[in-house]
């Protein structure tokens, strides 16, 4: 590790720990909050997918009932209802009949040669690890701006498409999947890949020397949903103009994806008691660290009120003058058994609270109710305050 890293890791070690670690408490605080919120919505999509049902393109009709007034007005669509459907990836256009079919059904992927209804091409650009001289620039941009190092343009294209009966023909049934709206992770099958080097320019040598970044590599890759895969769809299925159709739900971390209803489950079910152990380990560990930073603070705040009160001004002018006089009487003609315990030269005249003990004279007793842990000096009990005692 570098200096200029072991100085950042130092600076955010003294951070977090600031105020006796409240600065850690709190951001545990947050996090097993966050965790717990996550948790929740976890458990709740889990509670969706558990009662939702699980069926297969020629099974929708029989599932949803289509009413006469969907049939009868084209723009009005049923409000739906969550499905898991399993099928086969197919172009809508095989199943239009119309001379939208003539158009291309598909798209073909310029790598493999695969038809495909949705192409994602992806270019990343790679820069350099080197710091150089001044590499603590390069710290700071690998800490606050990661996404620096890599820059990537993404072209995604797409052409309406269907779920079908796998291996059923021709295509009687089908679940149109409506992509709009939908930031779920696709189910993309990758057909290339590859990472060509990027050849040094003139300036690179400086830009090396003094910790700058610059490209290294280029990384392509080409991911395709091709037709005939078999994928399940979970999502609000509804019928619009009388045709089926599915819909992403924002409530369901998954969309299109590979995996059965049984597979989703076991996948929700593990991470909603990750999410749930993480949130009590979190909390935990922030109310103990918060507790603590509470305890020492508080015991700092009794420490800085009794400096504040040894460092209060003397009394007033005739306070000092009564308190004198008072003084000079306690010191004649005492007897030994009336003379101060701390002093031995002035007369008995403060007790203490709440023990009740006379056996100390006044400016005696007011140092030891003073003093950091004013304890009475014959039975040792702590004491709150003194009283003068008057003869009658």
């Amino acid at each position: 590790m570098s200096s200029q890293e072991q100085a950042l890791l130092s600076l955010l070690s003294h951070l977090a720990f600031s105020g006796d670690g409240a600065v850690l408490g709190l951001a545990l605080a947050y996090a097993a909050v966050r965790s717990i919120l996550k948790c929740r919505t976890t458990s709740s999509a889990l509670n969706k997918l558990r009662k939702a049902p699980s069926v297969r393109v020629s099974d929708l009709r029989s599932v949803i009932a289509i009413d006469n007034s969907d049939i009868s007005n084209e723009s009005q669509s049923s409000d739906g209802k969550i499905l898991i459907v399993r099928g086969a990836v197919e172009a809508k256009s095989v199943i239009d009949g119309s001379w939208k079919s003539l158009r291309p059904s598909a798209l073909v992927s310029q790598e493999s040669g695969d038809k495909a209804v949705i192409i994602q091409r992806t270019q990343t650009c790679i820069y350099n690890e080197w710091k150089g001289f001044f590499g603590w620039t390069s710290d700071l941009r690998s800490i606050f701006a990661r996404s620096w190092r890599e820059q990537e343009s993404t072209l995604l294209r797409t052409v309406p498409f269907i779920l079908v009966e796998g291996g059923k023909w021709p295509t009687s049934d089908f679940i149109v999947v409506n992509m709009d709206k939908s930031r779920h992770p696709l189910p993309l099958t990758t057909v290339y890949h590859q990472l060509q080097p990027v050849n040094a320019s003139p300036y690179t040598f400086l830009q090396a020397l003094f910790g700058h970044e610059f490209p290294v590599g280029l990384l392509d890759e080409e991911k395709i949903l091709p037709l005939g895969k078999d994928i399940t769809a979970v999502g609000v299925c509804s019928f619009k103009d009388g045709t089926p159709e599915i819909n992403s739900c924002k409530d369901l971390p998954y969309f299109l994806t590979e995996m059965t209803k049984d597979e989703m489950v076991v996948d929700l079910a593990f991470s909603s008691k990750i999410l749930l152990l993480s949130s009590v380990v979190l909390g935990s560990l922030s109310v103990g660290i918060l507790g603590y930073a509470a305890v020492r603070n508080w015991n700092k705040l009794k420490e800085w009120r009794q400096r504040r009160r040894l460092q209060q001004p003397n009394p007033p002018a005739s306070d000092d003058i009564e308190f004198h006089i008072s003084e000079e009487e306690d010191t004649t003609d005492v007897p030994d058994g009336q003379l101060c315990v701390i002093c031995l030269t002035r007369r008995r005249r403060s007790a203490f609270v709440p023990c009740g003990h006379l056996v100390c004279c006044q400016s005696c007793a007011i140092s030891v109710e003073h003093a950091a842990a004013p304890k009475c000096p014959l039975c040792r009990q702590e004491i709150r305050s003194s009283v003068r005692i008057y003869d009658s």
